[in-house]
């Protein structure tokens, strides 16, 4: 079992900044790899961004290249998600979420462990 617990959600405006975290708990955190998706209202639970066990990888959308950026301390068992440039269209519920695996899942159904999601709100 993983617990997930986010933080750092707010209101910001446009081309500001945010940086959202991810405390995990309760299991070998190193062992897993972790992603971020948001949910709109309205819409579909989407993929943000994901990083490698080791924290020597990522991945992120195509939405947000360049602008967020992921990174995580296995020390502290916690992994961040820095966003830069916001944009309206940014405005989502955030969730973190863990998978055991050694690859970098883009697709929800592959993470088994979810935070209860903080709200990032971008006024334009």
């Amino acid at each position: 079992q993983v617990q997930l617990v986010e933080a750092g959600g707010g209101l910001v405006q446009a081309g500001g900044s945010l940086r959202l975290s991810c405390a995990a708990s309760g299991a070998t955190f190193s062992s897993y790899a972790m992603g971020w998706f948001r949910q709109a209202p309205g819409k579909e639970r989407e993929f943000v961004a994901a990083i490698h066990w080791s924290g020597l990888s990522t991945r992120s959308a195509d939405s947000v290249k360049g602008r967020f950026t992921c990174s995580r301390d296995n020390a502290k068992n916690s992994v961040e998600l820095q966003m830069g440039s916001l944009k309206a269209e940014d405005t989502a519920v955030y969730y973190c979420a863990a998978a055991y695996t050694t690859s970098l899942p883009m697709k929800d159904i592959e993470y088994s462990y979810w935070g209860q999601g903080t709200q990032v709100t971008v006024s334009s």
